[in-house]
């Protein structure tokens, strides 16, 4: 069984995700961890989700059966438990969240002490000793030496503080009415808290988590949502959040949703107007739109790719000391501000943006028109390796031969196949795209 995908390891809570696996799974991660231990504190924190529960239980007698104490800090953003393990002195943070799916799923992200997301070498190591039942019995503690657990309700301040001091201390949201939608997930409170704190006017929904309507109908996922509100009573901007607050969609004055793309070539000429940029570049993944590419160049800024994950996009920003990037998805990652994708942290420097420019969001957002791009989802029961499908690079080297750019990759988290197409002929994408689709559907 494979634990780790794109972004931690997620499945079905109660299934996939069942307690023997979870208290198995923090034995190896504690195991792994205590290698290089300082503190022998872990950091948990969770989203909304009424499975986070068990999840959470488990993973603290896991933890605490080889020799860490463990810290319980309830309903967080992902970002804050990056946040909080290296402001805690913690050897790691362990977040539960299966991010923008249902409530059905669950997932677990793991955080080194420098609040970085782990690499696939610490996520193999993980998982080895997992399988390694030997192991796993042979370090368990006894008698003093096991672990305790506590539970701290006063860490939401520091986490506030923090993402607040990201905003200019010149400018105020005095005369901003924004309209947020928490998605029933894990930043209901923190989220109005700063936007009202820095003196905005905010209609805040979709605050009210029961765990099970984590995502429903609502987020970042459902951006129309805040969209008819934002027109409904005049707003400046919309916000819409994912259940563990990590990604961000915004919505103009228009009610219109703003393109993550162009979103992200909006920030990176901010961030260089600023004096702020490091490297003169931005860095995106594959999946994004070409006409960011063109965009950047025409302003002397370079666009580097990274696959897909949010993860591989801090990886390479580290690599070439660069401290802007993102995913069109609506991750997006400042590193001078957050050590991971923050959508509260971006949505302030969106904020910033607006007000400097003197412009409404429509004008300031659109910075460029995308190049026509489709994207389809196909459900698979097997995710047989791409090379293995006969005909398919045949198929692509036509489509290709057009002008037509092409990404075609099966997701590291649900059961699905993404196709890709891109180019300057709507039409030739989209006749593309429909032979492409039924040649997936008949291969698998």
């Amino acid at each position: 069984m494979k634990l780790f995908g794109t972004d931690g390891v997620r499945g079905k809570a109660g299934e996939f995700l069942d307690a023997i696996t979870v208290l198995k799974l923090a034995k190896a991660a504690g195991i792994y961890f205590r290698k290089h231990s300082s503190t022998k504190r872990i950091l948990v924190g969770k989203d909304t989700r009424k499975s986070g529960y068990m999840i959470e239980n488990a993973l603290v007698s896991g933890l605490t059966s080889v020799g860490y104490n463990v810290i319980q800090i309830g309903p967080m953003p992902t970002p804050a438990i990056a946040y909080l393990t290296e402001s805690m002195r913690c050897d790691a943070g362990i977040m539960i969240s299966a991010s923008h799916n249902p409530y059905e799923d669950n997932g677990i992200k793991f955080f080194d002490n420098h609040g970085d997301k782990l690499g696939t070498d610490a996520e193999k190591e993980i998982e080895s000793i997992f399988k390694c039942e030997e192991k796993l019995m042979s370090e368990q503690v006894t008698g003093r030496s096991i672990g305790s657990s506590k539970r701290i309700d006063d860490v939401i301040g520091r986490y506030i503080v923090s993402i607040k001091s990201t905003f200019p201390q010149d400018l105020s949201l005095a005369n901003m009415r924004i309209v947020l939608d928490c998605a029933n997930g894990a930043a209901y409170k923190v989220a109005p808290t700063i936007l009202d704190e820095l003196g905005a006017e905010v209609i805040t929904i979709n605050d009210k988590p029961n765990g099970y309507n984590i995502n429903d109908n609502c987020g970042a996922l459902h951006p129309e949502n805040v969209g008819k509100l934002v027109r409904e009573y005049r707003a400046d901007l919309g916000i819409a959040l994912d259940g563990d607050a990590d990604r961000l969609v915004v919505v103009d004055e228009n009610g219109e949703v703003v393109d993550g793309d162009k979103l992200l070539g909006a920030l990176t000429l901010f961030l260089k107007n600023e004096g702020q940029l490091k490297g003169d570049a931005c860095v995106a993944t594959v999946m994004s739109n070409k006409a960011l590419e063109d965009f950047l160049n025409s302003h002397g800024l370079n666009l580097l790719r990274s696959n897909v994950g949010d993860k591989n996009v801090l990886e390479l920003m580290k690599k070439d000391n660069i401290n802007f990037g993102g995913e069109q998805s609506g991750h997006i990652i400042f590193a001078d501000a957050a050590k991971t994708g923050d959508g509260l942290a971006s949505a302030l420097q969106v904020l910033a943006l607006i007000i400097r420019s003197g412009k409404k969001a429509s004008e300031v957002l659109n910075p460029f028109d995308l190049y026509p791009q489709t994207l389809v989802n196909l459900n698979v029961s097997e995710k047989k390796p791409l090379d293995q499908i006969k005909g398919l690079e045949e198929l692509l080297q036509s489509i290709r031969e057009k002008g037509i750019r092409d990404l075609i990759r099966y997701s590291g988290t649900e059961n699905k196949i993404r196709l890709l197409l891109e180019g300057k002929n709507k039409k030739e994408v989209a006749e593309s795209m429909k032979e492409l689709e039924a040649f997936i559907k008949k291969a698998l």
